[in-house]
């Protein structure tokens, strides 16, 4: 048991971490239109439906729920995660790296970090909300 949430939780992270490039990398390319905050968003969309696919089909699998379900949940276990993710890298990139110094690619920086630690908690929803 303990060895196959290992395996599940590496597979997670291999998953979490295709998404998290599509969502950082998104990001660049939406700040060319709107500001941090609103890019961040619409990057944060565009690795939640990465995530969901890689996730439901090689990580967790399907449920016995309707596809639906497993779509508000994750979208809930998400909504948390852009909260945090949006709160940490406004926090770093706005306030804390600029205070420590740093004056190039503290956007960056700060989504990358904002991403980072929105990692563990979703494993955690994802795992006993979305695909239980």
């Amino acid at each position: 048991m303990k060895q196959a949430m290992t395996m599940q939780f590496f597979k997670f992270l291999a998953a979490g971490g295709t998404s998290a490039l599509a969502n950082f990398s998104s990001r660049f390319i939406f700040s060319l239109w709107f500001r941090y905050e609103i890019a961040i968003f619409f990057a944060y969309i565009i690795g939640m439906i990465v995530a969901f696919a890689l996730m439901r089909k090689f990580v967790f699998g399907a449920s016995q729920r309707p596809l639906r379900s497993e779509v508000l949940r994750f979208s809930a276990v998400n909504l948390y995660g852009l909260i945090q993710t949006l709160a940490i890298s406004l926090l770093l990139a706005r306030w804390l790296l600029p205070l420590l110094g740093v004056e190039r690619y503290e956007e960056a920086i700060g989504h990358f970090f904002g991403l980072s630690v929105s990692a563990i908690t979703s494993y955690i929803g994802h795992r006993y909300a979305t695909f239980r």
